[in-house]
């Protein structure tokens, strides 16, 4: 019987090796070809005995379509074993490449202007699933990945327990090997989980997906996120965050026209972080089909932004990336098209 692999912690893969009669270090060997080099073909592990390889299911998924930006991102559908679908992206510059990875089938966060909630939730993926993510997005862009975002489709601190694991893998240097400066979880505020996160001893950046000055236009255009906590007890949570891990908090806020792009807007948000050890990403809105917002012009993104570096935040405007294949921010979907195959 197989076992899948990338859900396993590394002990229990050593376990499963000695059990098969086999030496211990076997497993490094194994590790060695699945998270460092994406190999998961037992055929290209020219030092790991196929029987021992094929004891265990690595990939579950496969790449149904992929989608290249002019840009350089590379989009991936995925599909899983019991033919539900998520989307994936990889993100390259010279410094560094990023896999930005969903955590959840679909969304229960109910954001009106984000495509991964349409539909709502299905189901959590497992740790292993999360990571085969990354693995998927190594081998279709050729290249390590240094950098993981969990800001793809689901609220990662939803399915608490899957994430954590596959953070673990990630920066377990018997694994994947990063490190965990590089890894990024995006929430929504959970009530009481980001104090959780706080409590693992992982040196992580957490991002708040705050999108609202004011709990009156959260709870309109995030009603689930805004029924969890209210805003004041999310940036206190992350202020909690950062005096434990020591870690700058990022807070996220995308732009959309005539809604929370105002100039009262913006004076709101200031007054809010301003106590905060953080800096704002602002990210104008990446259209999706039949919902009804757009951003805002390139003017007003940087006076909205002036106001805030006005009033002493540190802020950053987010430049897009994979617009043209619906890649970016908030654009992640679970691809319920049909797709035709693409190769492994």
């Amino acid at each position: 019987m197989t076992r899948r692999l990338l859900d396993m912690t590394f002990d229990q893969l050593r376990s499963a090796v000695v059990s098969a009669g086999l030496s211990a270090y076997r497993a490094d060997q194994l590790a060695e070809w699945v998270y460092r080099r994406s190999v998961t073909d037992p055929a290209g592990m020219t030092n790991v005995p196929n029987a021992l390889a094929e004891r265990f299911d690595i990939l579950t998924s496969r790449i149904v379509r992929r989608a290249d930006s002019k840009d350089g991102t590379v989009k991936g559908l995925l599909e899983l074993h019991d033919g539900e679908r998520i989307e994936c992206a990889a993100i390259p510059t010279a410094r560094r490449h990023t896999a930005c990875v969903s955590t959840q089938v679909g969304c229960a966060m109910g954001c009106v202007f984000c495509a991964s909630g349409l539909g709502g939730l299905t189901r959590n993926l497992t740790g292993g699933e999360i990571l085969e993510q990354i693995i998927h997005l190594s081998q279709a862009t050729n290249r390590r990945v240094t950098n993981v975002v969990m800001m793809g489709a689901g609220e990662p601190l939803a399915n608490y327990d899957a994430t954590i694991a596959a953070i673990r893998a990630m920066i377990d240097p018997r694994r994947f090997d990063l490190s965990a400066r590089h890894i990024t979880v995006s929430t929504v505020g959970l009530g009481g989980q980001i104090d959780r996160l706080a409590a693992e001893d992982l040196p992580i950046t957490l991002a708040v997906s705050l999108h609202a000055p004011n709990d009156e236009l959260r709870r309109q255009i995030m009603p689930a996120a805004a029924a969890g906590a209210t805003i004041a007890a999310i940036l206190d949570a992350a202020g909690r965050f950062f005096d434990a891990r020591g870690r700058e908090v990022t807070i996220e806020y995308v732009l959309l026209a005539g809604v929370n792009d105002t100039n009262v807007c913006a004076m709101q948000l200031a007054r809010l972080v301003e106590p905060l050890r953080c800096k704002v990403n602002l990210i104008a809105y990446n259209g999706v089909p039949g919902l009804d917002y757009r951003a805002p012009s390139a003017a007003a993104v940087k006076a909205f932004a002036a106001r805030l570096e006005k009033a002493g935040v540190n802020v950053n405007i987010r430049r897009p990336r994979g617009v043209d294949i619906a890649a970016a921010c908030g654009q992640l979907s679970r691809g319920q098209e049909a797709a035709p195959d693409a190769p492994r």
